[in-house]
């Protein structure tokens, strides 16, 4: 994956793709559950494709 050919998502933007509240991620973060995140500085951003990914592995 190039992270040039898809920006990093931001947990507004992995809310309203998963249709939860960003509370739910910052606690599915906390108990390890949820997609992947990385801490940029004092962000939390998601790459697109794991975000993806881990719809997939729910079903």
């Amino acid at each position: 994956m190039n992270i040039l050919d898809d920006d990093l998502w931001n947990v507004a933007r992995v809310a309203k793709f998963l249709g939860v509240p960003p509370a739910t991620l910052y606690q599915w973060r906390y108990l390890g559950t949820g997609p992947t995140g990385h801490k940029i500085g004092r962000h939390l951003r998601y790459f697109p494709e794991d975000v993806r990914s881990w719809v997939r592995e729910q079903s």
